[in-house]
């Protein structure tokens, strides 16, 4: 998942030492894309798994790698993809981009700690019982709300409350089991036992006939989703144009393989006729543990991939609050929206979003299944998350045009050629998985279809409209002053998304100068009005209210200049504008 990237700061101007080994960033990527809950889905395809696994790591895993690194490297100031998108097309659809994250994360929880709650119900050695309390709605309902708001709680006492639980729960909940699944899997395979899927050359290619068939595979992109949320780690990896693209190489294919052969062991023991989205993957570690003749090992593996999930949930809590809260303070939401507590945890944002959770986890009850409620909150979830997919592409190729000249430390080669075709692959195949997933698959009971899709088209169109409501009433006292987001680039330059930018000054220096003279100017007007006028509102800031794309007055103080020059380029141009001050976030292009 990915709401972490737009929590992690990044300090201005100060230069990151070369500390981390190609191997070491394959690592942090494999770790924080692999989760073992979705394979049982695709051990449907059997063999023909592979060839959508392959698909989509190179249509999707790559580009959203590479587009990521070159966006964070360009610009690594706070707030991953909400600034990304904010450079490009202004503070509207930047809303929308982070809005996609917290929405698309609140989502994904239910899902999860279904998942959660199905590995808790097989710690009990009686699988006939486990199998029946795994699908009873009330018992899922109850743990998901339970350790939900739990976790919640912990999230609201810091970081420090749960990192370190979060630290070993990938380990312990997904790498261990994953090598253990593998590894049993195919030793039953090898051992003569009869696999449950045909095994032959032509099951490599999957049947294309199927429309419902290539609707549940369009799910396997989100499978790759979170790869973004350690671009900004490319600052940190020594000749990072040769060495971030291998990295990136290694992380796809160890990532493929585990996703591959961790299908396949599925899809060798349990029958396809029986493959169940939440159990299968519970009772394909019963079923090889007991022709081992370890079968007391299962209620243990249910333990770890529990605990997996729920340090997970835990972790995830606070990311996307976080993020929102950077919205927030940038001006973008009420103040109710910017309290934090004693630990600096967006208390009022935590609580809002645990009762997202609580009325879309409600759905298990309405539903006709557990089933069919897991697999339509995770098409949800993978929609909402194509939504900022879809504009992380999009604002990566429009700002190859933007912004042309602004250094970015990793670039995808191949210039303009290059990223229309690393960007586009990314976008088309992100726009095709977003169409595809609106249709119910047939595999999956879900109801009535035209409920299926209405209900996921009704979702898709609230989260969209709620950011673009609030942008559009925002009032100029919402934003504080605050060190904690930086202006967009564009802002402090006085220019606007839509204005081509030839600048080559890169990001981090151009926001510490912006500082600099803020402070400056700040002292002036202290030395000359006395402390009963600070904070009147009178400073300059990039991003004061007024006219769509204004940028206070560095913008009226270098408007002589040519269009599309910075003002702090032109000579005599304009003093930067304090990014700190008080003031309405512009409309920027498409704002």
């Amino acid at each position: 998942m990915t709401a972490q990237q737009a929590t992690t700061p990044a300090k201005s101007g100060v230069p990151k030492k070369a500390t981390i080994s190609i191997f070491a960033l394959a690592m942090l990527n494999i770790v924080a894309v692999v989760s073992l809950r979705g394979l049982p889905a695709e051990a449907e395809y059997g063999l023909g798994s592979i060839f959508y696994y392959l698909f989509a790591a190179v249509f999707f895993l790559i580009p959203v790698s590479l587009v990521a690194a070159e966006l964070a490297t360009g610009w690594p100031e706070r707030g991953g993809v909400f600034r990304w998108v904010g450079e490009a097309f202004g503070g509207r659809w930047a809303f929308v981009a982070m809005f996609m994250l917290f929405i698309e994360v609140s989502v994904w929880f239910p899902t999860v700690l279904t998942f959660g709650a199905t590995a808790l119900a097989y710690t009990d050695d009686n699988t006939s019982y486990a199998s029946r309390l795994s699908s009873n709605r009330a018992y899922i309902l109850l743990v998901v709300l339970v350790v939900y708001w739990l976790a919640t709680f912990i999230a609201m006492r810091g970081a420090a409350a749960f990192s370190r639980v979060a630290k070993w729960g990938g380990m312990i909940g997904t790498i261990i089991p994953a090598a253990i699944l593998i590894v049993l899997g195919f030793s039953y395979l090898i051992a003569g036992n009869p696999s449950q899927i045909k095994l032959g050359w032509g099951e490599l290619i999957p049947n294309f006939g199927s429309f419902s068939t290539v609707v549940l595979a369009a799910s396997i992109f989100l499978f790759y989703a979170g790869m973004e949320m350690n671009a900004i780690h490319v600052t940190e990896v020594k000749n990072a144009a040769r060495n971030y693209p291998i990295a990136i190489g290694i992380a796809a294919l160890g990532t493929v393989i585990i996703f591959v052969l961790g299908t396949l062991a599925i899809a060798f023991v349990v029958p396809q006729s029986e493959i169940n989205l939440t159990q299968s993957l519970l009772t394909t570690f019963t079923d090889v543990f007991r022709w081992a003749g370890i079968e007391w090992a299962a209620p243990i593996m249910a333990v770890a991939l529990a605990v997996g999930v729920f340090a997970g949930v835990v972790t995830w809590v606070s990311g996307p609050s976080s993020g929102l809260l950077s919205v927030a303070k940038a001006g973008y939401m009420p103040r109710f929206w910017q309290v934090t507590n004693r630990h600096g945890m967006a208390t009022h944002i935590l609580i809002a979003q645990a009762g997202i959770v609580t009325v879309l986890s409600a759905a298990f009850v309405l539903l006709p299944s557990v089933q069919s409620a897991y697999q339509i909150l995770s098409q949800l979830t993978s929609i909402l998350y194509l939504v900022m997919y879809l504009l992380m592409f999009a604002a990566a190729i429009y700002l190859r045009y933007s912004q042309p000249n602004r250094p970015r430390p990793y670039k995808i080669p191949g210039g303009a050629v290059g990223m229309w075709l690393i960007g586009g692959a990314g976008f088309v195949a992100s726009a095709l998985a977003f169409f595809f997933s609106f249709f119910p698959p047939s595999q999956v009971p879900t109801g009535s279809p035209t409920t299926y899709v209405g209900f996921l088209l009704g979702l898709t169109i609230v989260f969209i409209a709620i950011p673009l409501i609030i942008y559009a009433v925002r009032k100029p006292h919402w934003r504080q002053r605050d060190d904690d987001f930086a202006p967009f680039t564009w802002q402090i330059e006085g220019g606007h998304p839509g204005i081509v930018s030839n600048s080559s000054v890169p990001t981090p220096d151009l926001l510490r100068t912006a500082r600099e003279a803020g402070d400056a100017a700040a002292g002036r007007h202290s030395s000359t009005t006395g402390p009963e006028d600070t904070g009147s509102g009178a400073r300059g800031h990039a991003g004061s209210p007024g006219d769509a794309g204004s940028a206070g007055p560095a913008r009226a103080a270098g408007a002589a200049g040519p269009a599309g020059t910075p003002g702090a380029n032109r000579p005599g141009g304009s003093t930067p504008p304090d990014p700190r001050g008080g003031g309405q976030p512009p409309s920027g292009a498409g704002s």
